[in-house]
């Protein structure tokens, strides 16, 4: 019996990953989205071993050069290689993305699961605070909460935490709202099953297929507003060889040294894009009929 199921559980296996692998070699740009992201990722680990100079490394003498065979994206107001500091820059920007989107989510299941099991006033405060957090610009309240905490890094990536946990918060919700109906759950809780268990080992494993989805959108959408932080100067601080920091700088710069914005800039939103390509991707392989209402 117990070989049997296994065979059964490999065969939905390997005819999951054909039919995912056929939606990826149909789908051009979640193929696309997907090399990007994979190239982004592989920039930043391998930064230290293909970068061609220290990212720190100032040569006042070679300042603002344009892009060469020396320097491929020019030079700073500092002499410092931009190249090397925009592969340096993708392991900041990654590291932001996906710390803030776990953090966000690992909150926003844990908070949405209790409102949608809970129900009654347990639920509705939580969705009170919710849609108070929500009718704000994600943009607003994430600069407002930055100049709170205070400038820098882990309090911009704090902020945008804040900023995304309703997302997750509600997504959860619903689910848990429906799935806690299903036969299953309440058989579960006829055989004395605590909450706790049926939320864990019934209820969010149904859950996976669109949080997966919105937390690969949300990683694009979290560098994005780190990026931007950076940018009016509450995020990453100089020498930090961040995207949003670097494009803050080359602005002055930005007429006559047009390589100093314009590469920074270009990373951001060939990665962004790459997220967003990439989570449509999922959408499609992990629920296909929302992915063709969807397009």
């Amino acid at each position: 019996m117990t070989d049997v199921k296994a065979e059964e559980i490999r065969e939905e296996g390997e005819g999951f990953f054909h039919k995912s692998l056929d939606i990826l070699l149909k789908n051009k740009l979640t193929l696309a989205g997907m090399v990007i992201v994979a190239l982004i990722i592989l920039l930043g680990l391998l930064a230290p071993l293909i970068s061609p100079w220290d990212p720190n490394l100032m040569n006042v003498a070679g300042r603002l050069q344009a892009p060469s065979l020396h320097h491929f994206f020019g030079t700073d107001e500092m002499g410092r290689d931009i190249f090397s500091r925009i592969l340096y820059g993708a392991r900041i920007s990654i590291t932001v993305g996906l710390s803030i989107v776990i953090i966000a989510a690992a909150a926003g299941v844990a908070i949405g699961s209790v409102s949608g099991f809970c129900g009654g006033r347990v639920d509705r405060i939580i969705m009170a605070l919710t849609d108070m957090i929500l009718s704000f610009p994600s943009m607003v309240l994430a600069l407002a909460l930055t100049a709170a905490l205070g400038v820098g890094l882990f309090n911009t990536m704090l902020a945008v935490c804040i900023v995304r946990i309703p997302l997750y918060v509600r997504l959860v919700r619903g689910q848990v709202l429906s799935l806690k109906e299903e036969p299953y759950v309440k058989a579960s809780r006829t055989f004395g099953a605590s909450p706790a268990w049926m939320v864990v080992h019934h209820i969010l494993p149904s859950c996976l297929s669109p949080l997966m989805v919105q937390m690969t959108l949300g990683i694009g959408d979290a560098i994005l507003i780190a990026s931007s932080m950076s940018f009016i100067g509450l995020g990453a601080q100089p020498p930090m060889p961040e995207w949003g920091a670097m494009i803050s700088t080359a602005r002055v710069y930005a007429i006559d040294q047009w390589w100093y914005a314009a590469f920074p800039g270009l990373f951001i939103l060939v990665t962004v894009m790459g997220f967003n390509l990439l989570g449509d991707g999922l959408r499609d392989i992990l629920d296909p009929r929302e992915g063709s209402n969807h397009s």
